[in-house]
């Protein structure tokens, strides 16, 4: 006698499935977003990262069809932001949004992090990369970066270069600057990027390195002067800026900061790859791209495999440099 079929309406409904095409793939991929998304930052609210991350996160709330707010939580070197995002969703619907020395010098800066860059996070894709002017009041007697250095090899300690932390790469810069030119300056902390392009403004600091986003409206407004870029090449929007070795300084120097979206680790790969996909869509919208312009941003594209190697060669050169200058943080 032949055994009967045990076939309940669960089994039936899933054999009925499995002949769907795709069914699979979408039994397995969960809907997402399901919910609003939290895009947590350690940005403050109307600086230049701040103005990109809401713009693409207004183009991936309508791509969702959900609500995709950020939600500023700057101070505290970016801890406090990521002490936020390390207590909430870990489905992907809180992502956050990280400067590229969260993942490159802190390691090396602190003798304890509050997190750990290998087993919180799962980089989702670069936002766009920039590079950092020397920069002093426009009535400061330096001509050129040659000048500059003359004085601080002349007057050692006397010269003072400022920054809004300790191990930002505006910090780390100028003291990869002061080794590579055998030069020993003061280092000024401020509270605010305002009050620090201000302070080199009105010569209470000899000089201060920063981006477009951050000392530009002063530049233009004729009150800062930029001595070279940190770069390569000069850059297009600032064509009658030298590089640092074109102005008389050491050859190779250059600063630059970037920052990158982040989910949690172990967020499902197919909400990673949706994540990622949609925004690299965003990024390469022309309204986005017109943004990193007025902000001096270059657009800072790749993929996994080769935003890896670039975060190990970044992190490779920043050991070295705190190494040299022995900067530490408990």
């Amino acid at each position: 006698m032949k055994t009967p079929t045990i076939f309940n309406r669960r089994t039936a409904l899933l054999a009925a499935a499995c002949l769907l095409p795709g069914a699979a793939a979408f039994a397995q991929e969960p809907q997402f977003p399901s919910r609003p998304v939290r895009l947590i930052s350690p940005f403050p609210v109307g600086s230049g990262p701040d103005g990109v991350a809401r713009l693409v996160a207004e183009k991936l709330a309508r791509a969702w069809g959900q609500p995709v707010t950020v939600e500023n939580k700057p101070g505290g070197n970016g801890f406090i932001a990521i002490n936020a995002f390390k207590h909430g969703a870990t489905d992907g619907h809180d992502l956050i949004h990280l400067e590229n020395v969260h993942l490159t010098a802190y390691p090396y800066l602190f003798k304890k992090l509050p997190f750990d860059g290998n087993k919180d996070f799962e980089l989702i894709a670069p936002l766009f990369k920039t590079h950092f002017f020397i920069t002093t009041s426009a009535n400061s007697k330096y001509r050129n970066v040659a000048d500059l250095v003359a004085d601080a090899k002349a007057n050692p300690g006397r010269l003072s270069y400022g920054s809004w932390s300790v191990g930002n790469p505006a910090h780390l810069g100028s003291a990869l600057f002061e080794t590579m030119t055998g030069t020993e300056m003061q280092h000024v902390v401020y509270k605010e990027t305002s009050q620090l392009y201000s302070g080199v403004a009105n010569g209470e600091l000899t000089f201060a390195l920063g981006t477009s986003a951050t000392a530009g409206a002063l530049y233009r407004a004729g009150k800062l002067k930029f001595l070279a870029i940190a770069a390569p090449r000069r850059l297009a929007a600032y064509k009658d800026v030298p590089t640092v070795a074109e102005a008389g300084g050491p050859a190779g120097f250059e600063v630059s900061g970037w920052t990158a979206f982040a989910a949690p680790r172990g967020v499902s790969p197919a909400v990673l790859e949706k994540i990622r996909r949609d925004v690299a869509k965003a990024l390469s919208e022309q309204d986005v791209r017109d943004k990193f312009a007025a902000f001096g941003y270059e657009p800072f594209s790749a993929t996994p495999s080769e935003f890896a190697q670039h975060i190990s060669a970044e992190s490779s050169r920043f050991a070295e440099v705190i190494k040299k200058v022995g900067a530490h943080l408990d």
